[in-house]
């Protein structure tokens, strides 16, 4: 499961970084790479994953119903096994993440040579991405294998341990690697692609991320996600500064995957869904020219030359609709990783929900609306009309507070496409519509496990699919409660 080389893809970070002569090893070398590019290897494995577009590895934008496609309508039609795609995901995290971040903590572990606050910091800021990587895993097929025995090159045929287990063993990971970040000593440096190093933004990440995965179990474990939200709040991302964002460069191989799929690979296959489009139209959303073009007003078969999204599931006629823009398609635009808005809606959710943060949910989702406006560019006076509105002002707009939340939520996870469908998973909200020919009977609620996994590791695979409900697409995972 292990790669013999460090990508190019982690080096290129780390040469625009890094004196010459710290990489002056012998890459080919397994034994011989230092945990330090192993860490930024998946680091940059990770951030890419997450914003990948590629229809054989990550079709949540097109799951999510923000993107849809033109001529190929299988993935935003449920066909996810043609290509393998549960196989490519299960690979990337497992293989390109998760076993370069046990390397790399193996290595700097035994590394003599390295400080001991630093060497501690080090490897708390791996158990960070760890538990990044794992509940990723978790969120996307449900029971999944996990810890040692998932990452042995030589154990084919691993056992599967409980998601609600994996969950809270995550979140106890966190608490631990909090605990034994040192501010005062230092860390990855240049290496750390996320945040250079800087221990202070990672007790932040880790705090947030620790509310992430407790909000996601709220409605199944309300205790722990209200002590462990609680807790972590007031430790967690303050201002857009902290967002946790993975730099992409202007040159490849680190160009921006989106870049890749829309302006490189030189097709159309890619359009804004009329799923997200007409609800950004409804509530004049002033991220629209932000993200997509207006229709070509040229053509005389449009009738409202505006912003005019692609009928999801459907085939499309590429001219006919509105475009992803140039922002969108900037070779050099970073990628989120995790968002001060998303803990600001986290934040409005806890509230609602009783529990003692500080604020008001009106307060905290006015702030995270305006914190992804401001991220985008969007101008203040925009951002006080949009609010001001009726239907988006928190006391008047329509729904219930699951709505609210959900749907503004759902919107500003534009281009975070596991985000956006966890949220209209997790609330309910907005309603994902199931589009026509669809091959689920449902929008998915999950992935099904890899054709290799069924084939070679049959046995802990039955359990594991015993013990969900099914391996079906529309299982729903633990928590998912609504």
């Amino acid at each position: 499961m292990k790669k013999l080389i460090i990508s190019l893809l982690a080096l290129a970070f780390l040469l625009g970084s890094c004196d010459l002569t710290e990489l002056n090893k012998n890459e080919k070398d397994p034994s011989d790479v230092p945990g330090e590019p192993l860490f930024s290897n998946a680091q940059v494995n990770m951030g890419t994953f997450l914003h990948n577009t590629n229809v054989n590895v990550n079709i949540f934008k097109l799951i999510s119903q923000q993107w849809t496609t033109t001529t190929y309508t299988a993935e935003p039609r449920y066909e996810i096994d043609t290509r393998a795609i549960p196989d490519n995901v299960w690979i990337t995290l497992y293989r390109d993440v998760l076993v370069d971040l046990q390397e790399s903590k193996a290595k700097i572990k035994n590394d003599e040579f390295i400080p001991a606050g630093e060497k501690k910091n080090k490897i708390a800021t791996i158990e960070v991405m760890n538990v990044l990587a794992y509940s990723t895993l978790a969120k996307i097929f449900g029971d999944v294998p996990y810890g040692k025995e998932a990452l042995d090159p030589k154990n084919t045929q691993p056992s599967y341990t409980d998601d609600a287990e994996i969950y809270e063993n995550l979140m106890s990971r966190l608490n631990t690697a909090i605990g034994n970040f040192d501010t005062n000593a230092a860390s990855f440096g240049s290496a750390d692609v996320f945040y250079n190093g800087d221990v202070d933004k990672w007790v932040k990440f880790a705090n947030s991320l620790k509310m992430r995965l407790a909000i996601t179990m709220a409605d199944a474990k309300p205790s722990m996600a209200q002590k462990a939200i609680q807790n972590a709040a007031p430790n967690a991302f303050t201002s857009n500064a902290d967002n946790a964002l993975i730099p992409f460069q202007s040159s490849p191989p680190t160009t921006n995957p989106v870049w890749e799929a829309l302006v490189q690979s030189g097709r159309d296959d890619y359009l804004p869904a009329n799923t997200m489009v007409d609800k950004m139209n409804n509530l004049n959303d002033p991220r629209r020219p932000i993200f997509i073009t207006k229709v070509d007003t040229t053509d005389d078969n449009i009738d409202n030359p505006e912003f005019v999204g692609a009928p999801y599931g459907e085939q499309n006629d590429y001219p006919a609709f509105s475009h992803f823009s140039s922002e969108i398609e900037r070779r050099d635009r970073p990628g989120m990783i995790l968002s001060y808005s998303e803990v600001e809606f986290i934040l409005a959710e806890a509230v609602e929900r009783g529990y003692s943060v500080s604020g008001t949910a009106q307060s905290h989702y006015n702030e995270a609306i305006r914190a992804d406006m401001e991220f985008w560019g969007v101008s203040n006076s925009d951002i006080n009309t949009y609010l001001a509105q009726t239907s988006v002002d928190y006391s008047t707009a329509p729904g219930t507070w699951k709505e609210k939340i959900g749907t503004q939520k759902w919107l500003g996870s534009f281009l975070q496409g596991i985000q956006g469908w966890t949220v209209a998973r997790r609330l309910d909200y907005p309603k994902l519509v199931l589009p026509p020919n669809a091959q689920a009977s449902a929008v998915p609620t999950r992935f099904t496990y890899p054709a290799d996994e069924q084939n070679f590791n049959e046995q802990n695979y039955n359990s594991a699919a015993s013990a969900i409900g099914g391996d079906e697409l529309t299982t729903k995972l633990f928590w998912d409660q609504n």
